[in-house]
């Protein structure tokens, strides 16, 4: 039986997709590795070390902290800025972003953006969270201070993205822009294997997932798009399964995997959508269309998007090309004034 590849001999024999890294990509997913090693041993850990619950404090989005999360958040900034690769780094978790000026650092061509613990709502009641990453190369000229502008890229703009999810096992996740591959953590060896190579969205899909609770908030060309998905059409494989955990890296996963839509439209009290476009949005979308299906914030194409504020929300639908296709119609045919 063949050996199964490692992430590492997987990243050091497809160095050509990255041709302007001179190993720098090899590194620096490596740190990504390592702290989502150690994020999951946290996790695994959670209950017995005491780490489960909030904090009482609230980010800057206005949500209320778990433990995990400041935990996650200080291991990847702590990780990533140890091995040099990173001139800076913007979490969904802090303010603003965080310019590393040590000598080594400050040669970093690279800047990342992360949410370091997706789905931290859901740890008390052990349902699966992930750490989202999106990487970019710098603007601002190698050697200097990063500044604001080297974040605020547009999605198209990613050199790599990818996410961690904690699940039934741990999975790492990534693209550099050819094509998605899935690693499979072992933790009797401490190493990741390729187990998902060359991930596609199935042709059909037939899941959506939204938060149905927030129906009558929505617009009424996503409503009628809920309602269009559960009519009963065996030609056309309706009724979809509804599908929703509150991960959107459990969420996403799953869809990509099996073939489905995730929404996450503006709403009255949303009005310009609930998730981050730089730390939730562009990855996803990257690596949506990476695997063959398409993101959109319901009327245009989430990378192309000129963010202008580092927490900038924004409407997000991805999923299986046709499906999110069908979600723009609705969309398109129901404005609403």
């Amino acid at each position: 039986m063949e050996r199964p590849i490692t992430l590492g001999e997987f990243i050091v024999e497809n160095q050509k997709d990255f041709p302007y890294a001179k190993g720098e990509l090899t590194a620096l997913l490596s740190s990504i590795k390592l702290a989502g090693k150690m994020v999951n041993q946290k996790i695994n850990k959670a209950g017995l070390a005491q780490i489960l619950g909030k904090v009482g404090t609230e980010n800057i989005q206005g949500e209320t902290q778990a433990k995990l999360d400041i935990l996650a958040n200080d291991i990847f900034i702590s990780t990533l800025k140890n091995r040099g690769e990173i001139c800076g780094l913007a979490s969904e978790e802090l303010e603003d972003y965080i310019s590393f000026e040590d000598d080594i650092n400050k040669e970093a061509k690279y800047v990342v953006l992360m949410d370091p613990l997706d789905g931290s709502s859901n740890i008390d009641v052990d349902i699966t969270v992930g750490t989202i990453f999106s990487i970019y190369h710098r603007i601002s000229p190698e050697g200097t201070k990063v500044t604001e502008e080297d974040f605020l890229q547009p999605g198209k703009n990613q050199v790599a993205a990818g996410y961690l999810i904690y699940g039934t096992s741990t999975i790492l996740v990534y693209t550099t822009g050819n094509g998605v591959n899935g690693f499979t953590f072992d933790p009797g060896i401490g190493s990741f294997f390729l187990s998902h190579p060359d991930i596609k969205f199935p042709k059909e899909g037939s899941i959506y997932s939204v938060n149905e609770g927030n129906y009558i908030h929505f617009p009424k060309g996503i409503k009628k798009l809920i309602k269009w998905m559960q009519e009963l059409d065996k030609k056309e494989r309706r009724p979809y399964t509804a599908r929703y955990t509150g991960s959107l890296v459990a969420d996403f996963h799953r869809n990509m995997l099996m073939g489905g839509i995730y929404l996450y439209p503006q709403g009255s009290t949303s009005p310009k959508g609930k998730l981050r476009l730089l730390y939730e949005c562009n990855p996803m979308a990257f690596l949506t269309e990476q695997a063959g299906g398409k993101a959109s914030d319901g009327e245009k194409r989430i990378l192309d998007i000129q963010p202008s504020e580092l927490h900038e929300r924004a409407p997000f639908i991805c999923g299986n090309s046709e499906i999110v296709e069908i979600a723009e119609k609705f969309i398109r045919e129901n404005k609403e004034d």
